[in-house]
């Protein structure tokens, strides 16, 4: 698990916290404001994501060709 991973998934939760209290108090500017945050970590995970596919990708072609 890489750095984006972690900070992403943990904004995309934090995102859904404040989306749901401010759909809870009313507040329709907090609930975009979480709304945003939680797909703003959404992506960043999923770019995380993307990087450790890759690098386990590079790591099974280096140990396929190094036999």
């Amino acid at each position: 698990m890489n750095k984006h991973q972690v900070e992403g998934r943990v904004k995309e939760t934090a995102g859904k916290v404040q989306e749901t209290a401010g759909r809870v108090v009313g507040s329709p500017e907090q609930e975009l404001k979480g709304k945003l945050k939680k797909n703003l970590g959404k992506a960043q995970a999923r770019t995380g994501d993307a990087a450790e596919d890759l690098k386990d990708a590079q790591r099974e072609d280096e140990a396929g060709l190094n036999e």
